[in-house]
């Protein structure tokens, strides 16, 4: 699975890369399945978080998240992307 990270309008700092990295470690039953994630995290008025992923069954998905603070942004990104592919896991498995 290749991760790829970008900020924009703000320099990433390694606190907020090894909190993401903690927070990846939600989907690690599925990384098998993941082709590639890339996060863009933006700031403006509040923070942004957005994530664009290619499953191994040619399926892309994207998320995007609002916070007026980055980790609970991250967070709520999180928890959309790990109850989708959940989601994505039953559908391939239902069609077996």
């Amino acid at each position: 699975m290749n991760i790829e990270i970008k900020a924009v309008h703000f320099t990433l700092d390694d606190e907020t890369r090894e909190y993401l990295d903690r927070k990846m470690t939600r989907i690690h039953n599925a990384e098998n399945m993941i082709v590639d994630l890339r996060f863009t995290l933006t700031r403006g008025k509040d923070f942004e978080a957005e994530v664009t992923g290619n499953l191994r069954w040619g399926l892309s998905i994207h998320l995007k998240e609002n916070d007026f603070d980055l980790n609970p942004a991250i967070d709520k990104l999180m928890d959309r992307l790990e109850a989708k592919i959940t989601k994505e896991k039953e559908k391939v498995k239902e069609k077996r």
